[in-house]
């Protein structure tokens, strides 16, 4: 979806980027930030193009609690998640080792790789790494 054209962000576009990665289990819809979006259009440039299959964008502060809880495995307390800041993805036809790669070296925020899961964590906090 094309969210920035001729040098601005398209609000409507956003509106539904934030509907689309909403808190599935609750409903919750959060305002996505626009420079993960722009990592993320910036990532799937640099990995040939392609789609993304998103395994968790916002999470309410309720669903963070019960994934905690239940032994989520690194489910940070204060996870980024919640400001809509942060998303957990694959990438179609593309293995997700290669996207952790190409995201570390893109170092636009914090990179977890979940192999044992199939899934790159990418925030826009600070340039930081790890394997869960």
């Amino acid at each position: 979806m094309t969210y920035f054209e001729h040098g601005r962000y398209l609000p409507d576009a956003l509106a539904t980027i934030d509907h689309y990665l909403r808190d599935f289990r609750s409903g919750e819809v959060h305002v996505i930030a626009p420079a993960l979006l722009d990592s993320l259009s910036e990532l799937c440039a640099n990995c040939g193009g392609g789609t993304f299959e998103v395994i968790s964008g916002f999470r309410s502060p309720q669903t963070n609690d019960m994934l905690r809880r239940a032994g989520g495995g690194g489910v940070a307390a204060r996870s980024l998640h919640m400001d809509g800041r942060a998303i957990d993805v694959r990438f179609t036809g593309f293995a997700t080792a290669r996207l952790c790669q190409v995201a570390l070296q893109l170092r636009r925020g914090g990179v977890g790789y979940y192999p044992g899961l199939n899934f790159v964590h990418l925030d826009i906090g600070r340039v930081r790494q790890w394997r869960g």
